[in-house]
């Protein structure tokens, strides 16, 4: 039996479709609330931290703010190194807290541990991208005020955060006393000392990264702050300024003061009982990685202006139109199950938070939410973040798949460090250098430039975006190619087949492997669509061909090595059994003890050393059985079927990337019930802390995984080796209906199922073919196509046996 758990945890979050509500304050589980109330926009992010700060004595807080792609690097110490060991780590940083407001109530400070909290509520609105708080409070000398609170992150100027507090005098008339202020000086995160040992922490820093560099005010209530890098040398620098709106009748005076990397405005106001005080602080962020040194005061000057220009107000408008076009996309409406209806909201929501979008960074594992995995990007983002863009929001799929044209460089030197040719991506990183201490759950996933490969292959199928494959793609696809032609041998003994050694799969739980399945069908499968590419440019495009030719010294001879190797690329496979085998040996192992494995010892990485579990047929997460989603044209049903029975009930779903392929294949083999759980593992990951760490961050995977899991899973979506899309929907008996939204080639396509017929209609665009289970069906602007859902094939949801 599978390792999750046997009943799904209680929902910690009240199933609301649009928002994510916390209607009482509590202490406990406070640095878990902050992730799930994080706010970002692909630049910057931060977390759902109270302006007052955290005062409670259960629970931590961790006031995080995070710059995609800004870090700094340390020196990684190894006891025992060896060469090509990177020598240099990279950490996504917590910078300059800027969204620090106090509030002073005729000389007490407001904060929820104090006094009488008569009134609470915080609610993050996935419509409008506002974090709105309201709270009643009654001071110890009883003294009560209301306060609203408004946070954005724009999503429409990258550089801009926003906060709007208001304070209105509810039984009294006195002075309050609004304290604006930000931080440069950042605490280590509570309870950072003890990490147990757990590898997917972020590392903790023996000594700050930022330095104070200087700090000025502009005398208008306003300030900056200069800061640096301590090793990487990037530059900061963080501004904020301020509207105050107070009635007629109001007195207020103003004071500055700066300590440092701290800066403090004061305005001291008086009220009349019933009358309310606001002030807009309005924040911005700039580095020079993404900015000239010499221009960051202009350029932030020119944020704070415009903001100032356009109020809160102004931009939380702009906020909501911007989100409005979003979810006309990427919106997936499921009737019947309001708590997986509010997951799949507030995933996409968080998605678009944390992408980059600049094509010079990524998505973290954890994306903008938390420091677990310290901001580095995996290959999450190309298996899993990637299609969710690519079918709902194409630009931002472009840009990051730039991402990794612009390491290119990176990765050929790794490869040669690795004394291949060509180029190897790093496994994990943030400014393109690999980063991982542990290669044999590091460097040795080469598999990453394959999954690459197959990112691109699938973008430029959906978006029919040729540009960028003759631009950027190609020369990534025929580097990464060159490092599989140089890294693999044609072996003997197996009657000349292609082999690759010494790799690890998508499963950590087996390392240094030969012949990883998933590894030499995705390598097979890149290599041929690198041969495609080069007879696509030769023939359409044979400047740009020549010209990537010269630049990198391709030759014909090389390409045609690349289509010999795919053609002869071995592929274990187990004739008893009927199954393809992970890799040479791990059919000959003993199975793990999970009889005799009690629920605490998991995730086992925490609990036995590497070589007790590398000894033992068990997973981590889904290997061969992602290769039968992502290559399902290579496998018949009854083989997919095979498969996942023998390998399903020996993965422990240790990593938030398993469950969703598990549910894809589940639904496509015709066991609905396992891949109902599956999905609602996948879907609340966060919301109700399925895995126990959402405190660290989000699961940004798991996120796009349970986008997938509806889209690829119950819509039974693929893009066939032509590009062309089929669907094979079945639905859940938990549900009434289903609706999502794919974009194909610049058309917009819906798709509603319920349990009778499937609806195809098209939004925008002139026509388009697709394929309804083998059913070739042209759709046409204004006429909706209807197909009964079958009882007779596997989008029905009979259970299917081999």
């Amino acid at each position: 039996m599978n390792k999750l758990p046997d009943e799904h945890p209680a929902a910690l979050q009240s199933p609301r479709e649009w928002s994510l509500v916390e209607d009482v304050y509590e202490e406990k589980d406070n640095q878990r609330r902050e992730s799930l109330f994080s706010l970002g926009n692909g630049y910057f992010g931060m977390r759902g931290h109270f302006e007052e700060g955290y005062h409670g004595k259960e629970g931590a807080s961790v006031r995080g703010n995070y710059v995609n792609g800004f870090y700094d690097t340390a020196p990684i110490h190894y006891p025992e190194g060896a060469y090509g060991y990177p020598s240099e780590g990279q950490a996504m940083l917590n910078v300059t807290d800027a969204g620090i407001i106090q509030l002073v109530v005729e000389g007490e400070t407001f904060h929820l541990n104090r006094g009488q909290v008569r009134f609470y509520k915080r609610v993050l609105h996935m419509q409008s991208g506002v974090l709105h708080r309201v709270i009643e409070w009654e001071s110890p000398a009883g003294h009560r005020v209301l306060i609203h609170i408004r946070r954005l992150v724009s999503l429409t100027h990258r550089h801009l955060a926003a906060i709007h507090y208001e304070v209105t005098a509810l039984n009294f008339a006195g002075t309050v006393s609004i304290i604006s202020a930000m931080d440069g000086e950042i605490a280590e995160a509570d309870g950072a000392a003890d990490r147990g040992g757990d590898p997917r922490l972020g590392a903790r820093r023996a000594e700050p990264s930022l330095l104070f560099e200087e700090a000025g005010s502009d005398g208008r209530g306003g300030g900056w702050l200069k800061q640096r890098t301590r090793h990487s040398r990037f530059a900061l620098l963080t501004a904020m300024s301020h509207r105050l709106a107070l009635p007629p009748s109001a007195a207020v005076s103003q004071s500055e003061q700066q300590d440092g990397p701290r800066l403090l405005v004061q305005y001291d106001v008086a009220l009349h009982r019933g009358d309310t005080a606001s002030l807009s602080k309005f924040i911005s962020i700039h580095t020079s990685r993404d900015t000239r040194e010499e221009e960051l005061r202009m350029r932030s000057e020119e944020v704070l202006r415009l903001a100032e220009t356009r109020g809160f107000d102004g931009l939380a408008e702009e906020q909501r139109a911007y989100l409005d076009a979003f979810w006309s996309r990427a919106d997936v409406e499921i009737a019947g199950d309001p708590a997986l209806q509010q997951g799949l909201r507030f995933n996409a929501f968080g998605l678009l938070q944390s992408a980059g979008r600049d094509g010079w960074t990524s998505m973290a594992a954890k994306g903008l939410t938390g420091e677990g995995y310290e901001g580095h990007y995996f290959w999450d983002t190309e298996m899993y973040v990637l299609p969710f863009f690519t079918f709902t929001t194409p630009e931002i799929g472009r840009a990051l798949l730039e991402f990794r044209y612009r390491t290119l460089e990176q990765a050929r030197q790794r490869a040669k460090v690795m004394s291949q040719r060509g180029a190897l991506y790093p496994w994990r990183t943030i400014g393109g250098e690999e980063n991982s201490a542990y290669f044999p759950a590091g460097t040795a996933q080469a598999h990453i430039n394959a999954d690459i490969a197959y990112g691109i292959r699938q973008y430029v199928q959906a978006t029919g975006d040729e540009d960028f494959l003759v631009r950027q793609g190609a020369e990534i696809l025929f580097e990464t190619s060159r490092f599989w032609a140089d890294l693999g041998h044609y072996h003997p003994a197996r009657g000349g087949a292609f082999c690759i050694d010494g790799v690890t799969g998508p499963d950590e739980y087996t390392a240094l492997v030969n012949n990883n399945a998933y590894t030499n069908l995705m390598a097979r499968e890149h290599l041929r669509y690198a041969c495609e590419t080069a007879e696509l440019l030769r023939e359409r495009y044979p400047s740009e061909y020549a010209r990537l030719g010269r630049e990198i010294g391709l030759t014909e001879e090389e390409v045609r090595e690349w289509q010999r190797a795919a053609d002869k690329m071995y592929v274990p496979y187990d004739e008893e059994l009927g199954i393809t085998a992970q890799d040479d040996t791990f059919l000959s192992k003993q199975k793990w003890d999970f009889a005799g494995t009690p629920p605490e010892k998991y995730p086992l990485l925490l609990h036995y050393h590497p070589l007790v579990i590398y000894r033992h047929q068990v997973l981590k997460q889904a290997d061969l059985v992602l290769a039968l989603f992502l290559l399902g044209e290579q496998f018949s049903l009854e083989e997919k079927i095979r498969n996942y029975r023998y390998y399903e009930p020996l993965t422990t779903h240790d990593s938030s990337l398993s469950p969703c392929i598990h549910s894809i294949i589940a639904a496509e083999i015709g066991e609905l019930d396992a891949a109902y759980d599956y999905f609602g593992q996948t879907v609340r990951m966060d919301l109700d802390d399925v895995n126990g760490n959402a405190k660290d961050g989000l699961h940004t995977a798991a996120m796009a995984g349970s986008w997938m899991a509806v889209v690829h899973g119950f819509g039974g979506m693929r893009l066939d080796s032509s590009g062309r899309l089929e669907f094979r929907p079945v639905l859940p008996p938990q549900w009434e209906s289903c609706r999502f939204k794919v974009m194909h080639r610049g058309q917009l396509i819906e798709v509603f199922f319920d349990r009778e017929q499937v609806v195809y209609t098209l939004r925008e665009g002139e026509g388009l073919t697709i394929q309804h289970v083998g059913e070739p069906l042209a759709i046409r602007p204004g006429e909706p196509v209807r197909r009964a859902i079958s009882a007779n094939h596997p989008s029905s949801g009979g259970h299917l046996v081999s």
